[in-house]
């Protein structure tokens, strides 16, 4: 199974064939291409960021670090393709001692993507992802009471592992408002799961919308308001639905490096993984850096 992955990973790295991009790049192969083809998507868990969002319901944050970068490239006239890496972690913190936050639960990404864009008309373009990943998850020290040699809640760590490979499909139109909207779905199988309840099969949805003409520019960059809604489908054991709603503004360009601010609804299974028998419905803030 390991080395099916692997081969798997580095036919992802190698094999080149490529959907058009905003830019109009020179054509044939590159290495290490400009920017990330398929942007990540805004209210997915399982997408790279660098961020924070702070619950407004108790002490709780999710502090990621991840991002993922575009390897190898092929431009034509209409169309671009990219393979890349994907590396990305969050981190479940319940609070904090002094300067140190304690950290109960992770959940942890790695693999690679095959992403492509392919130019329909002047205002309409056609984006495809699709990632390989492993998924694993944890919990950490500060899950665990060293006085009473026990895990916090009489609750022990949860084997749980995800070898899956998911395609989403996102057209990207332009919109009279001045600016992007992309609606997207997709699925995911797994080859590997842990729990062996957890089904192998699950279904994303969702819309983000943007434009730069409600904020004047800031240091010369755009300024965008954006709303993002996303739906996740997955079973443990029977189906059930998780929803994200996210509204806030990013200062940069939409599909390049900038900073987001952002206030988020969450209803659903439980951010993280260890807590995947668990429902939870939040408020909160945060924000995220685009390293694209």
């Amino acid at each position: 199974m390991k080395r099916t992955y692997i081969t798997i990973f580095i036919l992802t790295l190698s094999v080149n064939l490529s959907f058009g991009g905003e830019d109009k790049p020179s054509s044939g192969f590159s290495l290490f291409p400009e920017g990330h083809l398929f942007a990540p998507l805004r209210t997915n868990l399982g997408e790279p960021d660098v961020g924070v969002f702070k619950f407004l319901d108790g002490p709780d944050m999710k502090v990621s670090i991840g991002n993922a970068i575009d390897v190898f490239g092929f431009n034509s006239e209409n169309f671009r393709l990219t393979a890349g890496i994907d590396f990305l972690a969050y981190a479940f913190t319940t609070g904090s001692q002094g300067l140190r936050l304690q950290v109960d639960a992770l959940d942890g990404f790695f693999g690679g993507d095959l992403s492509g864009i392919y130019s329909l008309n002047a205002d309409a373009r056609l984006q495809a992802r699709l990632r390989i990943l492993h998924q694993s998850a944890h919990m950490v020290d500060g899950h665990y009471l060293s006085a009473t040699n026990s895990w916090l809640g009489n609750r022990p760590p949860v084997p749980f592992t995800r070898d899956f490979g998911e395609l989403t499909i996102a057209p990207i139109l332009h919109h009279p408002f001045g600016g992007n909207l992309r609606p997207y779905a997709g699925l995911s199988y797994a080859t590997l799961v842990r729990p062996t309840a957890i089904r192998r099969f699950a279904f994303l949805a969702g819309c983000e919308m943007e434009t730069d003409r409600l904020l004047g520019p800031v240091a010369g960059k755009p300024t965008n308001v954006f709303l993002a809604y996303h739906l996740d489908l997955t079973g443990y054991p029977a189906y059930t639905s998780t929803h994200e709603l996210l509204f806030g503004v990013k200062f940069g360009k939409w599909f390049e490096r900038g900073v987001s601010i952002y206030g988020e609804y969450y209803t659903g299974r439980h951010i993280f993984s260890e807590y995947l028998d668990q429902r939870l419905r939040t408020f909160g803030v945060g924000f995220t850096v685009d390293f694209f």
